[in-house]
């Protein structure tokens, strides 16, 4: 397992909100500056689904990542299986430096442990950037 995370200084709410609503998704959710999330459709409940257009702003590439989730606790848990077969866990827990949100994933085989841990770190890096900035 890759494990990544933050504290957000904000409310469970607004936390819990920023990172599951699509509205909110489609502004913080990349890795890069050069890349967007044009199209996030989110079914947050045990057994539902989610899709996440990830593109680069070049229109060169795009990819969607979807899975379905198998636990969610509301403002605590969020398990799910991404289409492949991967498990990722994502905890939020209130500090009293605010909202610790940490993400463990199933690394993929075809890129380096270090650069996925860099991704998807860059990527928790933007949520609590955009969240403390609205």
């Amino acid at each position: 397992m890759i494990t990544v995370k933050t504290t957000v200084t904000a409310s469970i709410e607004k936390a819990w909100d920023f990172w599951t609503n699509p509205k909110h998704i489609t502004k913080w959710n990349n890795a890069s500056d050069d890349w967007h999330c044009p199209k996030a459709l989110n079914d947050l409940k045990t057994g539902g689904k989610f899709s996440f257009t990830m593109a680069a702003k070049d229109n060169s590439m795009s990819f969607d990542f979807e899975g379905t989730y198998t636990n969610v606790i509301e403002f605590k848990l969020i398990e799910y299986t991404i289409v492949d077969g991967r498990k990722v866990k994502i905890s939020f827990e209130e500090t009293q430096n605010g909202i610790e949100i940490i993400e463990s994933f199933e690394p993929e085989t075809m890129n380096p442990e270090n650069l996925q841990r860099q991704g998807w770190q860059s990527i928790i890096d933007n949520f609590k950037k955009y969240a403390e900035q609205q």
